[in-house]
């Protein structure tokens, strides 16, 4: 009698362990981001809901644009919510089959080349007669980010001779940004909205008659996962694909982040000042 009950006391233990190391797996999450201002607000946005309102672990890994999309095509990391669209039509392309396309989180982003608003000239067909002004540089980001393909795109199509794409991270691009207009020098860099220049300093767009950047109404922000997400984690699958944020939403965690506030606390901070639209990606 004695040994019948051990047995089914120790069989109870086994399976609590094995169901306690099966959640604990499951409820892992892993999601692949790039280190621009806005991928850092949206992607810890998106942890702070799992973990805060799912329960679940998450690991946010900092990767370069191609190897983010690589990661969740090959199911090394659960997915990603920063894959901007237009600009990494390629990316997207690349992966095609072997990811799964939740649709857009956020609509209405753009991108182009910036200046500040006190350079004279208004279009990319001006940069070339301008050249010497802008010491020939057009100040960029990572290599291989969606937007140095578009303006290698732009170079080409515009015949910009005398002026070079200049690789650079998104740091740097707002620090020589930064000092440009402290000495009111004419500064060109690649940008987009949302980002949190456009609430410091007085910017433009150049106007892109050939419409390599795409149409402002066209941009959009795309989250994908990795196949197989749903049967494994239904409710994170269900959250991810639900997940929907405007520009100015994005906006205001990069402000706080800016201003000096942890990503985290940043993201922790929207997420309960905005219970609302938090619940409405949770149903």
């Amino acid at each position: 009698m004695k040994l019948t009950r051990c047995i089914k006391t120790f069989t109870a233990a086994v399976l609590i362990t094995l169901l306690t190391v099966s959640f604990a797996w499951a409820a892992k999450v892993e999601l692949a981001y790039v280190e621009w201002a806005s991928e850092v607000a949206s992607t810890n946005v998106v942890k702070t809901v799992l973990e805060e309102k799912l329960g679940v672990d998450v690991e946010i890994i900092p990767v370069s644009v191609g190897p983010m999309y690589v990661a969740v095509a090959a199911g090394d990391v659960d997915g990603m919510v920063a894959s901007w669209q237009p600009l990494q039509a390629d990316n997207l392309k690349a992966v095609e089959g072997k990811v799964e396309n939740l649709g857009p989180n956020m609509f209405g982003v753009q991108s182009g080349l910036v200046v500040p608003a006190y350079v004279t000239i208004n279009s990319i067909e001006e940069l070339n007669a301008n050249a010497d002004k802008f010491k020939g540089d057009i100040i960029g980001i990572d290599p291989g980010a969606g937007i140095m393909q578009q303006t290698e795109k732009a170079i080409e199509a515009y015949d910009l001779k005398d002026m070079q794409l200049v690789d650079s991270t998104g740091a740097m691009m707002t620090a020589a940004l930064a000092d440009g207009i402290r000495n009111e020098n004419w500064v060109v860099v690649t940008g987009w909205t949302p980002h949190w220049k456009w609430g410091t300093w007085e910017l433009k767009y150049l106007e892109d008659p050939k419409n390599i950047y795409g149409k402002a109404e066209d941009g959009q922000i795309l989250t994908l996962v990795r196949k197989g997400l749903k049967d494994d984690m239904p409710e994170v699958y269900n959250f991810l694909d639900k997940f929907e944020w405007s520009a100015d939403d994005m906006a205001t965690v990069m402000v706080w982040i800016r201003e000096g506030m942890d990503p985290e606390d940043a993201a922790k901070k929207f997420v309960e000042e905005n219970p609302d639209l938090v619940n409405s990606w949770l149903q």
